[in-house]
């Protein structure tokens, strides 16, 4: 007897179905095909003790099973349960024609009862794309998945629930999830707020333009003075993120495996991967590609601690991503796309003793190794990021300070208005939609100076050794610093504050 049962696999961050067909036949075997991996090649040891400890039985015929497409390579242990019911209605232990209206997948446990899988999200987007009725998969991931509306959802705990809803001598209730209210109302304050910040003002400041406007940022400073402290509480100033970004966040995170939550992610991610990473965990990739910290960080923030000590081929592999905003990881057979439109936010010590021009600086950098330490980030690396500014160590009486400090909520509704003024703005583009993703037409459209604006650009440049691709990093602040005021135009004092952002294009900072 030949059947027919449904399972998915996950390329990149959606979802293909899988077509398992079983065949019966006479004589006595077990042959599985279709480019399956070792994962799926083990399921046929798991499958019959999971039937056995359940009262029933692997046939004891010639068993062939194809997954189709056959080219395509499948991977991991999420088939078993897909398998272990074909095989049932195959041998007729399970009377249903219903099965072929259903995607099926889990992992068994050798007792038969099933453990999580990954990219739930994106297998009941493809299955409500095609037309299946329902979706049986366990109960762990059923929340993830019944985000999905017009899919019923089965979370189960063992392969005896869907033979018995199979053979109608059980029920079982489709988890439902009102996907607008569990996302709004489980929207929580950020874990750091800037109230916690003593002193730093010009520095908050200039976290307030970073979040305003998407703009990648670089905190210089000695150890200390409070550059991760100020990182960390970055997201908490950025707009709440839209029910879009958060499908698109939830799907990455659920093919990675890492929801820690069943449901929507309301809250933007932060990641801060230390600076011994690879350029496979960094970007994401593997001989079964997975996305990396940069699609982890995507629609929030990626923080790199200590920035000259990541390898530079690792920071190099970043540049691409940074500009197109998704990374593709190709491969001999199959091209994979990524979303990476995140945030960079890094930090530097001004030397590598740290205490750069400190008189009383416990360690002295000679010149040789100032150069070699600064010249550990590429000039094209340094002209994706916005904004540079020097963050120096708070005196005591600020530390001291028992006045309350501004918190996250506050600076979060400015950033807000400032960001629906430039959704506004970028109504019409698809892939405009915030001033950090401006490209050179767009800035000679928004982003236009007056003559005395002109003038203090030129006079800055020539005299401060910027660097010509200061230019529109210059004038991409400028705007958001104006969005942030309400003003409609680039004024000249939005150039100035603009112009004090670039410390590092200076002549002498990286050679």
């Amino acid at each position: 007897m030949l059947t027919k049962v449904f399972g998915s696999a996950v390329f990149g961050v959606e979802a293909t179905t899988i077509t398992i067909e079983v065949n019966m036949d006479k004589g006595i075997g077990y042959h599985l095909v279709g480019l399956p991996d070792s994962a799926i090649k083990e399921s046929s040891y798991r499958i019959a003790a999971a039937l056995k400890n359940n009262g029933f039985a692997m046939p004891g015929k010639k068993i062939t099973i194809n997954m189709a497409p056959a080219d395509l390579r499948k991977e991991g242990s999420a088939y078993d349960l897909t398998l272990a019911i074909g095989v049932l209605v195959a041998s007729n232990q399970i009377q249903t024609e219903k099965v072929e209206q259903f995607i099926i997948m889990g992992e068994l446990s050798l007792d038969g009862s099933l453990q999580p899988i990954k990219g739930a999200l994106p297998i009941a987007i493809k299955a409500r794309e095609e037309g299946f009725v329902g979706f049986f998969l366990p109960k762990q991931n059923a929340d993830e998945a019944a985000i999905v509306d017009g899919l019923e959802v089965y979370g189960v705990e063992n392969l005896q629930q869907v033979i018995d809803f199979f053979n109608q001598t059980g029920t079982l209730e489709a988890t439902k999830i009102n996907t607008r209210e569990a996302f709004y109302k489980s929207f929580e304050l950020p874990e750091f707020d800037f109230s916690d910040v003593k002193g730093q003002q010009s520095i908050k400041r200039c976290m307030e333009i970073a979040a305003a406007g998407g703009h990648n940022i670089i905190l210089i400073g000695p150890p200390g003075s409070g550059k991760t402290m100020l990182a960390k509480r970055l997201p908490g100033i950025l707009p709440p993120m839209t029910l879009r970004e958060a499908l698109e966040t939830t799907k990455i995170h659920s093919v990675a495996g890492k929801l820690k939550e069943a449901g929507l992610m309301n809250q933007r991610p932060f990641r801060s991967p230390h600076h011994t990473i690879s350029n496979v965990a960094l970007v994401g990739g593997g001989s079964y590609p997975q996305p990396g910290e940069i699609s982890m960080a995507h629609n929030g923030v990626l923080f790199l601690d200590e920035l000259p000590e990541f390898k530079r081929e690792v920071l190099e592999v970043m540049r691409q991503p940074l500009e197109d905003r998704e990374v593709t990881i190709s491969r001999a057979r199959f091209t994979i796309t990524y979303p990476s439109s995140f945030m960079l936010v890094a930090s530097m010590n001004p030397s590598p003793g740290g205490y750069f021009n400190d008189p009383e600086a416990p360690v002295v950098s000679t010149p040789q190794e100032m150069q070699r330490y600064r010249n550990k980030i590429s000039g094209p690396l340094l002209d994706r990021i916005d904004i540079h500014i020097e963050v120096t160590p708070v005196p005591f009486e600020k530390l001291s300070d028992t006045q309350q400090a501004e918190s996250s909520s506050e600076i979060r509704s400015r950033v807000t208005k400032a960001r629906e003024i430039q959704s506004a703005r970028f109504a019409e583009m698809e892939t405009v939609h915030y001033n950090a993703q401006m490209n050179t037409k767009h800035i000679r459209n928004f982003c236009a100076l007056d003559v005395a604006s002109l003038q203090l650009l030129k006079t800055a440049m020539q005299r401060l050794n910027l660097s010509a691709r200061a230019y529109d990093r210059i004038l991409k602040v400028a705007r958001t610093i104006a969005d942030l005021e309400g003003s409609e135009n680039v004024q000249s004092a939005h150039v100035a504050e603009a112009i004090q952002y670039r410390s590092l294009d200076r002549e002498g900072w990286l050679g």
